[in-house]
């Protein structure tokens, strides 16, 4: 099942990445390994932003996990951590919806010296839960699975309606082998009647 563990956004700064805001979903593990799970994945989560050259996206795989990370030109980072089910393609248009959200809500010059206490952006937890299903929460997604559900029923449709024209070509063939055999009694009927007559 695909699952999102994470979302977070973060600032790039010259030595180091800072977590502004994140959003987790660690009900998959057990109680006593969430601490050390999250902590782990806000480790991974700075050191790959850190690593990022800014205006450029990235995939990083992790063990059975993804980590899709996009740096914009300013500097402003959004992490989404995932497993390896999760499509790339919703995963980064969620990034930049929620970047976009949050550059428009907190202006720039605070990012430098904000951390996650002082920002306040209520968002990511309800994305996190929107997205969990991403053919629900994507449109394009939505669209695609409702194109392969016509397509499947189509498909169905075209096959019963040339079963059903391979029937009416036996109806056909019957018509006219019996047409055949019907020409042939009325020949025959015709001769037997022909001796009959004086």
């Amino acid at each position: 099942m695909v699952r999102v563990y994470a979302l977070a956004v973060l600032y790039k700064g010259v030595n180091s990445a800072t977590v502004l805001k994140a959003a987790y979903d660690l009900q998959s593990f057990s109680f006593f390994q969430r601490s050390s799970v999250q902590e782990f994945m806000t480790f991974i989560s700075k050191t790959v932003v850190e690593r990022t050259q800014p205006a450029s996206r990235q995939s990083v795989k992790e063990g059975e996990y993804m980590l899709q990370v996009y740096v914009r030109a300013d500097n402003l980072a959004g992490v989404l951590i995932s497993d390896q089910e999760y499509p790339n393609r919703v995963a980064h248009t969620l990034i930049t919806k929620f970047l976009d959200e949050f550059a428009a809500k907190v202006p720039p010059n605070n990012w430098p010296t904000a951390n996650e206490t002082t920002i306040d952006f209520p968002v990511l937890p309800q994305y996190l839960a929107k997205y969990q299903n991403p053919k629900e929460a994507d449109a394009l997604t939505k669209i695609q699975n409702d194109l392969d559900e016509t397509k499947i029923i189509l498909h169905d449709t075209i096959k019963a309606v040339l079963e059903r024209g391979e029937k009416l070509d036996d109806l056909v063939e019957k018509s006219d082998s019996l047409t055949m055999h019907s020409k042939a009694f009325y020949k025959t009927a015709r001769k037997t009647n022909s001796c009959c007559n004086f």
